[in-house]
């Protein structure tokens, strides 16, 4: 028997919700279906609402502009991002030297950061560039760390869904750089427990008052619950049921997709 299917849902008494993004609300440029309206009966049930995110190829204001674009009623202040993350760690050291391994406009939020090739960072921060990974790009990153610079991964995700099909995330390449240098990167986004208590210094709430929504079986759900939260696995974006019945998470609850969310939870 499934194990994620056959157990019975924990009470869930929550007064915020700290919500994942790509997977729950929409894959690629696609919305999810009813997921604006589930927000609308979420706010009007009187729920906290916070947007988490280890999406690493858009700028804040570019997101911003995509969710609104999917119809999707979310404020950028209620945005909490991986990169964004990232960002502020950086700027409390000052102004480092940095290699910045990330795509598109994303850049755009690291102004604070001294950029600098790879041979001449202190610290070398890895998000998504897709095809630009190679032998070669990973060579000269291993034998930078090797010479002690910093290893900083905006996330360490897996796989994600897109509208083609499962991909092979960054975090393969953050574990086979850790695996050669014996150095374990500081993760920005989710899992890290860092990021949850931002999450909830922002909604002014306690851990057990909070559930984490989302796709991801590891980084939402797992990560959620060892920070405290109650964990809600969605049955939608990059979920696979063979990974979830696999994996030593066990959901609180578990629901076909956010449009169901509001009727779980009573409103």
């Amino acid at each position: 028997m499934d194990p994620i299917a056959s157990a019975a849902p924990r009470p869930i008494a929550a007064k915020g919700l700290l919500i994942d993004l790509d997977g729950v609300l929409y894959v690629g440029q696609t919305p999810i279906e009813g997921a604006a309206e589930s927000l609308a009966r979420l706010r009007a049930g009187g729920l906290a609402l916070r947007f988490a995110t280890n999406t690493s190829t858009l700028s804040l204001a570019s997101l911003h502009r995509k969710l609104l674009g999917l119809g999707l009623d979310i404020d950028a202040s209620e945005i909490i991002s991986a990169p964004q993350a990232a960002r502020l760690y950086l700027e409390r050291l000052g102004r480092p030297r940095c290699a910045l391994l990330l795509t598109g406009d994303v850049k755009s939020d690291f102004a604070a950061v001294e950029e600098v090739d790879i041979e001449s960072a202190d610290y070398l921060v890895l998000g998504d560039i897709g095809p630009a990974w190679d032998h070669g790009l990973l060579n000269r990153l291993f034998k930078r760390l090797m010479l002690g610079a910093k290893l900083i991964a905006i996330h360490r995700n897996r796989f994600w869904q897109t509208e083609a099909g499962l991909c092979m995330d960054i975090g393969g390449l953050v574990a086979a750089l850790e695996y050669c240098t014996g150095q374990s990167a500081l993760v920005m986004g989710k899992p890290a427990a860092d990021f949850f208590r931002v999450a909830l210094r922002e909604m002014s709430l306690a851990a057990d008052e909070v559930a984490m929504v989302g796709d991801d079986i590891d980084a939402d759900v797992g990560g959620g619950q060892a920070a405290g939260l109650a964990g809600i696995l969605v049955r939608t974006g990059k979920y696979r049921e063979a990974y979830a019945r696999a994996s030593a998470v066990r959901p609180d609850a578990v629901v076909d997709s956010v449009r169901e969310l509001p009727g779980f939870l009573g409103l």
